[in-house]
């Protein structure tokens, strides 16, 4: 398969994460005779610092135009607190909207190696696999935006269509078909007018879904549950904001949120990256966790219905973390393990799967067969 992939970086770790993705996918070319190509634009605080655009023109032609898309973060600390309306969050939002990316898919598994490593108690975790579909275009983030001219009152709009609503929650029921036929919705539907009207278009569209069976969970209860009992959960499906904070909660099950891969979903268009953020303390240090990245990249394979390639990618990250080939955010045990030694193992596995646990003890000391 020939694919055109855009590689946005962006910044903080993401250019070190991306560049670990990367290895992966070009493994996989290799071994299964793929060709994919890799364009590289600006996007986020860089992009500002370059154009004074955080989504420059050029990086959104060179997304419209390629396959897919291979993001890695945006956000930097000198914009925190900047005054002015440019900010480099800016840039992801509105790629999402320019690209209809409406559809953004998270999952969450608790690796069996790291079951120590989370701070939730192991019997509480082992076994979870859960999948969030969050709407990705509509809500509060996007809604109308207003500030008193003195700053002492400020309103941000949430609206909902049914389209909106219906859309995302057709995916969200076929992937539960093919899982364990649970859909959670989660909504503030004693409160939020947008909430009864998800509650309502579900309700509804369940019915074209009889195998599936259909849950409710209020946004507060479904956030302590997801500390009480993850393991209820199968698909969550849920508005913009709530997603956003329920699946970053949902990442201190494995133990990192640099486990978490993403992929962002439209009808003509689609992007994948992890979920955590630029990590500017960690940047240029070695440190930064680039599994999540390079899960994305196994749900990009996937995407393209490249199945055996993307369990190809997964079966190297399971195999890294069982020899403890990792980041010190997950308690490392080589001490000189990096960012990049953890690619290049991950890679190396994929190329060299019954050589690579005697190929480690190059890799350790900075001899990886990988260049």
């Amino acid at each position: 398969m020939k694919l055109k992939i855009a590689v946005l970086p962006g910044d903080g770790i993401g250019p070190e994460v991306t560049e670990q993705a990367i290895k992966a996918l070009n493994a996989i070319a290799l071994e299964f005779n793929h060709q994919f190509s890799f364009k590289q634009a600006d996007v986020g605080a860089i992009a500002i610092d370059k154009t004074g655009a955080p989504l420059p023109d050029v990086t959104l032609e060179l997304c419209k135009s390629s396959d897919a898309i291979l993001f890695g973060a945006i956000g930097d600390p000198k914009y925190d607190n900047a005054e002015g309306d440019v900010r480099p969050e800016q840039g992801l939002l509105k790629l999402r909207k320019e690209l209809g990316l409406f559809a953004n898919i998270r999952p969450v598994k608790a690796f069996e190696a790291l079951l120590d490593f989370s701070p939730l108690k192991r019997h509480l975790i082992k076994g979870v696999d859960i999948s969030i579909y969050r709407e990705l275009t509509g809500g509060v983030y996007f809604g109308k935006k207003e500030t008193a001219e003195d700053g002492s009152y400020a309103s941000d709009l949430c609206e909902y269509s049914t389209s909106e609503i219906e859309r995302i929650s057709h995916l969200a029921f076929k992937a539960a078909m093919e899982r364990r036929k649970k859909v959670t919705l989660i909504d503030k539907a004693n409160v939020l007018d947008t909430s009864r009207l998800w509650r309502k278009t579900v309700t509804e569209l369940a019915k074209s879904y009889p195998e599936v069976t259909l849950d409710f969970l209020y946004v507060d209860n479904a956030a302590m549950q997801m500390i009480l009992n993850p393991k209820q959960f199968d698909v969550i499906l849920t508005e913009n904001m709530f997603g956003d904070i329920i699946s970053d909660e949902a990442s201190v099950i494995g133990g990192s949120i640099g486990l978490l891969p993403s992929a962002s979903i439209g009808a003509k268009h689609a992007l994948f990256e992890p979920i955590h953020g630029s990590y500017p303390q960690a940047t240029g240090k070695g440190i930064a966790n680039p599994i999540a990245a390079i899960l994305s990249a196994a749900m990009l394979m996937e995407h393209f219905g490249l199945f055996e390639e993307a369990e190809m990618i997964k079966g190297a990250v399971e195999k890294s973390l069982k020899l403890g080939i990792t980041t010190p955010d997950l308690g490392v045990r080589h001490e000189r393990m990096t960012t990049s030694k953890v690619g290049d193992f991950i890679a190396d596995f994929i190329s060299n799967p019954s050589d690579s646990n005697h190929n480690f003890s190059n890799i350790h000391i900075g001899q990886s067969t990988i260049i």
